[in-house]
């Protein structure tokens, strides 16, 4: 199963980021919360939580519905 099609299964749902540790910017996103709007081809998460994907293997989050 590529990265894609593993995480697809989050499009629509509501997610709160818990780290980013790998991103300078982890301080400004920790907390928020957003829908997951699609995730690309590399795997990475984009959504509604401003600006930055998320990247499954580093990056972590609860998933709120």
């Amino acid at each position: 199963m590529g990265k894609k099609a593993k995480y697809q299964h989050l499009v629509g749902k509501r997610i709160r980021i818990v780290a980013m540790p790998d991103d300078p910017k982890e301080s400004e996103y920790i907390g928020r919360e957003g829908e997951v709007d699609y995730i690309d081809d590399g795997g990475i998460l984009h959504g509604t939580w401003g600006g930055l994907g998320l990247i499954p293997e580093t990056d972590s989050w609860v998933v709120l519905d």
